[in-house]
């Protein structure tokens, strides 16, 4: 919970959330306006994210721009945005992104295509766009990537996989680059979380969720707030002497448990 920050934490810090609009990264948006933070999110979906906006601007102050993470003109724009509300940029978090379940066998060119164009591609853009225009000009900046479980595969979404162990490769490529500049950059690697995107899945696979839930070590799933909080922990200077690694916020999940789970359960439904 932020209660266990200063209140004050990321005062006078402007801070972008991508995909801020709902789930895990509406969480990490609440949680900055609490400590203090002035705050950019951004979504491709113009009204959801203006609804989202208005919620969050309770907590503190709430800009929203509309963005596709995959289109470098519109990151610009979101960029140029950025500086003209706030003068500079603090703090990136790498949050959208987006994917499906599927057996590899049967994913199409397409769909391949789409999932590592938003997860990986997007990542790259979004931080190369922000890194030119404000934190290698201050000398000073600060990303999130928020990946996925991948420390042991993604048998069912072998795509998303992909694309969240290139950016976790990324996170290290960048972190060297960019350090001379002042830069640290970090992924975190959430388990399974509770939150709105999780109920979206057919009943077949929420079934197997549960069974995972209980298979976890330390017997539950993430919440929102569990990412949130490893989030805020990047963005301060309590972590100011690290960069380049990725924290697995997962209760183990990514060291024990059955990562084959997803995979049977699709073939199992392809079957009925």
């Amino acid at each position: 919970m932020s209660q266990y920050y200063q209140k004050d934490l990321f005062k006078d810090k402007v801070i972008l959330v991508t995909g801020g609009r709902s789930g895990i990264g509406y969480a990490i948006a609440m949680q900055f306006l609490r400590l203090g933070a002035k705050l950019m999110i951004c979504s491709r979906k113009e009204q959801a994210l203006e609804i989202a906006r208005q919620e969050l601007a309770d907590y503190g102050p709430c800009h929203s721009f509309p963005c596709d993470i995959r289109n470098t003109d519109q990151i610009a724009a979101l960029g140029n945005e950025i500086q003209q509300s706030f003068g500079r940029l603090d703090i990136l978090v790498n949050n959208a992104g987006g994917q499906f379940p599927a057996p590899a066998e049967l994913i199409s060119e397409k769909g391949w295509a789409a999932v590592i164009n938003n997860n990986l591609n997007g990542t790259f853009y979004m931080s190369q766009a922000m890194a030119k225009q404000f934190f290698i000009p201050q000398e000073s900046g600060n990303i999130i990537n928020i990946i996925a479980n991948v420390h042991r595969g993604f048998p069912g979404m072998a795509h998303t996989g992909a694309a969240r162990a290139g950016v976790d490769n990324l996170t290290k490529s960048l972190a060297q680059e960019w350090a001379q500049y002042g830069i640290r950059v970090n992924a975190i690697a959430p388990g399974t979380i509770e939150s709105s995107g999780l109920y979206q899945y057919p009943e077949a696979i929420q079934q197997r969720f549960e069974e995972a839930k209980r298979e976890n070590l330390l017997g539950r799933f993430g919440t929102t707030e569990d990412i949130a909080n490893a989030v805020s922990f990047f963005a301060s200077p309590l972590s100011s002497y690290i960069s380049g690694t990725t924290l697995y916020v997962d209760g183990c999940e990514h060291l024990a448990g059955d990562r084959n789970g997803l995979i049977k359960t699709l073939r199992s439904m392809m079957q009925s």
